[in-house]
């Protein structure tokens, strides 16, 4: 299996949790990885974005322009701004609600991050939008949304990982108290991508 897969999002987000759950789950399964990360300025709210290469034949850890299988976005902006990764019949999984800037309490330039998701919506075929603020809600947590749109990748069928591998990975990788929270949100995720799938 070949497979790139671009992760990115703000600092606190848990993109790079995310992007090493990924690699974890390739690795159980008998699979070549290589992954990298670009933080600017994480902890402040900056740019973060994760490179995921499954497969004997990716030889550097960094994805080439258009190379990307797939996107998971944390973030509309951010999946705008990281567009030109993205193979012409690539998939973005993208976060529909926007964390916004400071600059945008210093003034109000009314960035909602639905522009961002018409743009991606003219410009890509494959956008599954889903609502960080419902998966929380259904969490009783802010925490998880991260496995949760890997969970939206299984469900999607587009992985080529089978589930029981990634909840593995999920087991092996996060602090035993939250693996029971991390289980649901992958499965709540899950069912998103299965929907998406069945359209």
């Amino acid at each position: 299996m070949e497979k790139d897969i671009l992760l990115c999002g703000v600092g606190g987000q848990g993109t790079v949790l995310a992007s090493k759950l990924l690699a974890a789950a390739a690795m159980e399964a008998g699979l070549i990885v290589h992954s990298a990360e670009t933080i600017g300025m994480a902890q402040r709210g900056g740019s973060v974005t994760s490179h995921v290469r499954i497969g004997e034949r990716q030889y550097s850890p960094l994805i080439p322009s258009h190379g990307a299988d797939i996107m998971l976005s944390f973030e509309p902006g951010e999946a705008v701004r990281n567009i030109d990764y993205l193979k012409e019949d690539g998939i973005v999984i993208v976060n529909n609600r926007p964390v916004k800037p400071v600059t945008e309490s210093l003034q109000d330039t009314g960035y909602d991050g639905k522009e961002m998701i018409v743009y991606l919506k003219e410009k890509v075929k494959n956008v599954v939008t889903i609502d960080s603020e419902e998966i929380a809600k259904a969490l009783g947590t802010a925490k998880g949304f991260n496995v949760a749109i890997l969970g939206v990748l299984a469900g999607t069928k587009r992985l080529g990982i089978d589930d029981t591998v990634m909840i593995k990975a999920i087991e092996n990788s996060v602090k035993k108290e939250f693996i029971e929270l991390n289980k649901k949100a992958f499965n709540i995720g899950k069912e998103i991508g299965e929907g998406y799938e069945n359209q």
